[in-house]
Parts: structure tokens; sequence; C-alpha cells
């Protein structure tokens, strides 16, 4: 290989290497959305797109009696609508 090839091919190295590392690092770095359950006074409500965090802070601002977290799903209304 010539010394202008080698230059070239390390170059295209450094460039993939630093596309991907940013990548997986933004990747990592998402919050996992998912629906978040709410059941107070025997009525169940979801709200979606939110992480556990917020879902857990929601559901003590609203008194809920129980609440779940179901990650990457949205709300699901079994099948009545809405």
């Amino acid at each position: 290989m010539t010394t202008v090839a080698r230059r070239a091919t390390l170059g295209l190295l450094l460039i993939a290497a630093a596309g991907s590392g940013g990548a997986g690092t933004a990747r990592a770095e998402a919050p996992l959305l998912g629906a978040c359950y709410c059941r107070a006074a025997m009525t169940l409500e979801c709200t979606s797109d939110l992480t556990e965090q917020e879902c857990r802070r929601r559901c003590d601002e609203a008194l809920c009696d129980d609440w779940f977290w179901k990650e990457r799903l949205p709300c699901w209304n079994w099948g009545y609508g809405g």
C-alpha cells in the first residue's frame, strides 16, 4: 500500500469509529417510554409515553390506589374504542 492509501484507510477507520461510538452513547442515554396505568376509585386510566419515574410521580400526585408501568407499550383500551 502506498502512503496515501494508508492515510486514507486510517482516516476512514477513525471516522467510522467516532461515528459508531457516538450513536451507541445516544441510544444508551435515551429513556424507555411506556404506558402508565393508574387505578383510583375503581377506575383504571392510562397515559402513554412516560418514563417509569414520570409515571411514579404522576401516580403519587394523583393519589392512585394502585399503579403500574408497561415498558415500551402503548395504552391498551381492551377493545372498547377510544
